[in-house]
């Protein structure tokens, strides 16, 4: 049975801006959209399991999120910073050099950090999941979450990729990839107030 508000829930939240699709946008820009697939991979595998493993303990999980919700806030906040640092150094498309795309370990690590992708499962896992569901049911909505995911975040590094001509000149990479990492540190410092005005 396809659950429709589910997979509309799941897309809209996958596809709007946000820490994973600014990554996306910019690896897609630097690296190309076949280097930037174990990310975006990553992303989706990523959330799955966090997501089924968030909705098959939801009930322990709300219990202990408060007391984890500024550690996770802190830690996400400050891989941003450093994402945001290494992304104003990246390098010129096609260069060699140090530079290399977000892989898929570092992608599906990411999610258990991104203050936007626990939102996001912790909704899903409250709304979407069925009254007595066990291990069966967490695991169906994790590959509902996880293919519905994958296609919204390709859009992203798609749209990288395409930029990648614009971006040949120096001058247009440099500005692209130091707005890629002032957004990333935005959203960060946008987080850490929320927290400080809401906590």
């Amino acid at each position: 049975m396809i659950d429709l508000p589910l997979m509309t829930y799941v897309a809209t939240m996958s596809v709007t801006p946000g820490p994973n699709n600014l990554m996306l946008a910019a690896s897609g820009v630097n690296f190309g959209f076949r280097r930037t697939v174990p990310h975006m991979l990553g992303i989706s595998i990523g959330h799955g399991v966090q997501v089924m493993l968030v909705a098959s303990t939801i009930a322990w999980i709300m219990v202990w999120l408060d007391t984890l919700r500024l550690p996770l806030v802190l830690a996400g906040c400050s891989y941003l910073l450093w994402l945001a640092w290494r992304q104003a150094h990246a390098g010129q498309p096609g260069a060699g050099g140090k530079a290399r795309p977000l892989g898929f370990i570092g992608a599906a690590l990411f999610q258990w950090v991104n203050p936007k992708a626990w939102m996001m499962v912790v909704n899903v896992a409250i709304l979407f999941l069925p009254r007595g569901s066990g291990w069966d049911g967490a695991l169906r909505l994790a590959l509902i979450c996880a293919l519905v995911n994958l296609p919204c975040i390709a859009l992203w590094a798609m749209v990288g990729d395409r930029m990648r001509t614009w971006m040949k000149n120096p001058l247009a990479l440099l500005v692209f990839n130091y707005s890629m990492a002032l957004l990333l540190a935005a959203t960060a410092a946008w987080i850490i107030y929320d927290e400080s005005v809401t906590g």
